[in-house]
């Protein structure tokens, strides 16, 4: 990309999305394109063609998504898989149709079999079922990710995609039922530490064991594998460290500052119960993580604190 060729953000006003639109910023990219649902949604195919036609971007990041934990995965798969297949093959296809010459589609590490050998390798894609309570939105990216390795093999477009482990960080969604399980465990401490509360039940039996990537660390990959890789093959992004649930708990509490005791409702799923990335690849190409997992979560608990609309969601 050169400093002022017309870039395309898509979702930039999630999490994923203004991080990639801070990093652009941060190198000296100029020439940043955005729209709000309000103003163009990508579910409505003509409205998406009519923009392409009219803005004719160069290079795009796909980072728009209908996204949730657990419980709203579960809740309504058909909502899931319905918006997100619409909104990338809107996307990809209008990008393909007017000449854009670069497109970097952005999964989730959910894309991989619930029992697939840990860690994962990007090539165990579809090698067996997935997790049943995000099977949904799984299946979307999957259909996404295909779209653009079909469209590479049929018309040789130059579109790559990148499969991020569990993110956090600024702009996340601390929503107490439809949020991820670190932004909801800030909060959770959070309110409990302000009310007093003697103990916090969480999700779960705490076993299962999670990968977490700071958003922005993502975002600096995602500007470096649009300047440096041109593969079919998805590029796995993550710390390649792991740490149990429960670990994570008390990580949390200390961070925010809560001392009280830490339940666990075994009623509660516990979602798939490893998921650590093989990040090799990205390491091969030259990149790592720069962002250590205690570090951004004192870096994501600033961000609830100081932006009360978001934790109010």
């Amino acid at each position: 990309m050169e400093k002022n060729s017309k870039i395309y953000v898509a979702g930039h006003r999630g999490m994923v999305g203004s991080a990639i639109v801070r990093e652009l910023q941060r190198q000296g990219y100029t020439n940043i394109v955005t729209r709000t649902h309000r103003e163009l949604d990508l579910t409505r195919q003509a409205e998406v063609e009519e923009f392409f036609a009219q803005e004719s971007p160069e290079y795009v990041f796909l980072a728009a998504a209908k996204v949730g934990g657990i419980v709203a995965n579960d809740n309504a798969p058909a909502d899931f898989m319905y918006d997100n297949m619409t909104l990338e093959m809107n996307v990809i296809h209008s990008a393909w149709k007017t000449g854009c010459k670069k497109l970097e589609f952005l999964g989730s590490s959910c894309i991989y079999p619930r029992e697939a050998p840990q860690p994962m390798t990007e090539n165990c894609l579809l090698s067996g079922p997935l997790e049943k309570t995000n099977e949904a939105y799984a299946l979307a990216k999957i259909s996404g990710l295909k779209y653009c390795s079909y469209l590479r093999r049929q018309y040789g477009a130059d579109y790559i995609s990148v499969m991020p482990t569990n993110l956090y960080g600024p702009n996340d969604n601390y929503h107490p039922e439809h949020s991820h399980v670190l932004p909801a465990l800030i909060r959770r401490f959070h309110e409990a530490k302000e009310n007093g509360a003697e103990s916090v039940t969480c999700w779960g039996d705490g076993s299962p064991l999670r990968e977490f990537l700071y958003v922005d660390d993502l975002a600096n990959l995602c500007v470096f594998l649009m300047n440096n890789y041109s593969g079919e093959e998805t590029v796995n992004a993550g710390t390649g460290k792991e740490l149990s649930i429960k670990e994570l708990t008390e990580l949390v509490a200390r961070v925010v500052g809560y001392t009280g005791r830490i339940g666990w409702d075994t009623t509660r799923p516990n979602g798939t119960p490893r998921k650590l990335l093989d990040v090799s690849k990205a390491a091969a190409l030259g990149w790592t993580y720069r962002t250590e997992l205690e570090d951004g979560i004192r870096l994501a608990y600033e961000d609830f604190l100081h932006n009360p609309m978001r934790a109010e969601r």
